[in-house]
């Protein structure tokens, strides 16, 4: 039991110190699918026709 204590810990520490990379990933993950998303919509502002 303490070895699982010991590495939930470990763990813990981990996450509480590498939070912000996971929010970074998200971020330009969601930046990139938006970019993708309004590119696949063909508006018609920036071609010209």
């Amino acid at each position: 039991m303490q070895t699982f204590k010991t590495g939930y810990r470990g763990l813990r520490l981990l996450v509480d110190l590498n939070w912000d990379r996971g929010l970074y990933l998200g971020t330009m993950a969601a930046g990139l699918l938006l970019g993708l998303w309004l590119c696949s919509i063909d508006v018609g502002v920036l071609s010209s026709k």
